[in-house]
C-alpha cells in the first residue's frame, strides 16, 4: 500500500520550520516563522495549543524521550523548554549569540544539543539548563546537530559545506565529511548509530558509514533538500525538498520508492513517528501534514538483505550502492517463544512505570526551574524598587 495523507493541520501564520511527534504519538509539535510553537492533538476534534513566548521565528522543535517536555530554538537566540500542558509554561535560556537552528535531546533525556548561526554547537543539561561545553570548529552557520542513539557521538551540519562527527566525552572532532557541494541543511544518525545521512542545497542526499568514514550512497535529486528522517527500521529515508515533494528512499535497494505531492511550495521539514507508522511534514504553505506510512509491514525487513549495485544513485533512475549499516531486523515470533506471556507483560508494565516516573521527574524539575526563574525576576524587581526608593530619599535629603 502507498503512503496516504491522513490529516492536515492549519493554524500557523507563516512557513512551518520543524515538526516532531511525541513518543506516544498522541501529539505533534511544530515550529514556525510566525514565532509560535503549536502542539497538535492526534485525536480528532481535540483542540490545538499555541505556545507564546519566543520573540522571533521558531526554527526547531523536539520532544524529550519521556514526551513531557518540548525544546524549541529561535531566531531570538534563546532555547525554551516547555511543559506540554494547557498552561504552556516554559523556562527560557540565552543559548547562543545568534539564531538557534537546531535542538535535540539525547536518548536518555539528560542532555540537549543546540546549533546556531554563531558557528557553534553547544551541549546542556536538561535539568536546570546548565551549559556544559561548546564545539567550535565550523567556520559558518551550523544548521543541525544530533546525538547518536547511544549518546556518545554528536553529528553537525553546516553552511561551510561540511558534516562533522564529534566525540561527546573528549569533545574532539573525529572526522569531517566534505563531499557536499552546497550548504548542508540537515543531518541525522541511522537507528543503528553506524551511519549518517545528510541533505544539502546541492540537491543531494549522502549516506556515510562512520565506522570506516566512507560514502555508502549518493542520491541526486532536482531540488534543495531541506530535511530528512530515518524510518526506525533503518531501511527507509524520507526527505523534504524545495520542489514541494517528499521522497521516500529504499536504502536496501538503493532506489527512490515514492515521490509524494501535498505541499504548495517548498516542503521544509519532515519526521517519522518513533514507531514509523506515521510521518509528518511542514511547508512554506503554513500547513502541517500527517501521512500514514503504509508501505512497511509489522515484521519489516526479516527477509531483506543488503544488495550490491553500481557506484551512485540518481533518484529519477533508481540505481544504487551497497547499504550495510549493521541493520538489526525485528525478532520473529519463534525467537520470542522462550519468554512467557506473563514475563512479557511484567516487563512492559515495569518499563511503563519507569517511563512514567521519568516523565514526572522531567515535569517536576522543569516546574522548579520555572519557579526559580520567577523568583529571580521578583528579586530583581524588588532590588530595582529599593534602589529607586533610596534615590528618592537621597534626593529629598539633598
Amino acid at each position: 500500500e502507498d503512503p496516504s495523507l491522513e490529516r492536515h493541520f492549519k493554524g500557523h501564520r507563516d512557513a512551518v520550520t520543524s515538526v516532531d511527534f511525541s513518543p506516544n504519538k498522541k501529539q505533534l509539535a511544530s515550529g514556525s516563522m510566525d514565532s509560535y510553537l503549536m502542539i497538535w492533538s492526534m485525536k480528532p476534534q481535540m483542540r490545538a495549543y499555541r505556545f507564546v513566548g519566543h520573540k522571533d521565528a521558531v526554527l526547531c522543535v523536539h520532544f524529550s524521550p519521556s514526551g513531557h517536555l518540548v525544546a524549541s530554538g529561535s531566531r531570538d537566540k534563546t532555547v525554551r523548554l516547555w511543559i506540554t500542558n494547557a498552561k504552556g509554561e516554559s523556562t527560557v535560556f540565552k543559548a547562543h549569540t545568534a539564531t538557534v537552528r537546531s535542538v535535540h535531546f539525547s536518548s536518555d533525556g539528560q542532555s540537549l544539543v543546540t546549533a546556531s548561526d554563531d558557528k557553534t554547537v553547544k551541549v546542556w543539561t536538561v535539568h536546570r539548563q546548565k551549559f556544559l561545553f561548546s564545539l567550535s570548529q565550523h567556520i559558518n552557520w551550523v544548521r543541525c546537530a544530533r546525538f547518536s542513539p547511544d549518546g556518545r557521538l554528536i553529528v553537525s551540519a553546516s553552511d561551510d559545506k561540511t558534516v562533522k562527527l564529534w566525540d561527546k566525552t573528549s569533545r574532539e572532532c573525529i572526522y569531517s565529511f566534505c563531499e557536499h557541494g552546497g550548504f548542508v541543511n540537515h543531518v541525522d544518525f541511522h537507528p543503528t548509530g553506524n551511519c549518517i545521512a545528510a541533505g544539502s542545497t546541492d540537491s543531494t542526499v549522502k549516506l556515510w558509514d562512520i565506522r570506516m568514514n566512507r560514502l555508502l550512497q549518493h542520491y541526486q535529486g532536482n531540488s534543495v533538500v531541506n530535511s530528512l528522517s530515518f524510518h526506525p527500521s533503518g531501511n527507509y529515508l524520507v526527505t523534504a525538498s524545495n520542489d514541494s515533494t517528499l521522497k521516500i528512499l529504499d536504502l536496501l535497494e538503493g532506489r527512490l520508492l515514492y515521490t509524494l505531492h501535498g505541499h504548495q511550495g517548498p516542503a521544509t521539514c519532515v519526521a517519522f513517528s518513533r514507531d514509523g507508522d506515521f510521518f509528518a511534514s511542514g511547508g512554506s504553505d503554513e500547513q502541517v501534514m500527517v501521512w500514514k506510512t503504509n508501505f512497511d509491514a509489522a515484521d519489516y525487513g526479516d527477509a531483506v538483505k543488503p544488495q550490491k549495485y553500481g557506484s551512485s544513485v540518481d533518484v529519477t533512475h533508481g540505481t544504487g550502492v551497497e547499504m550495510d549499516c549493521g541493520i538489526h531486523h525485528k525478532k520473529t515470533k519463534t525467537q520470542d517463544s522462550g519468554r512467557t506471556h506473563e514475563q512479557q507483560e511484567e516487563e512492559t508494565s515495569l518499563a511503563n512505570t519507569l517511563e512514567h516516573i521519568m516523565g514526572q521527574l522531567d515535569v517536576l524539575t522543569q516546574t522548579v526551574s520555572i519557579l526559580e526563574q520567577r523568583l529571580t525576576l521578583t528579586e530583581d524587581k524588588l532590588k530595582e524598587c529599593l534602589e529607586n526608593q533610596q534615590k528618592i530619599i537621597q534626593n529629598k535629603t539633598n
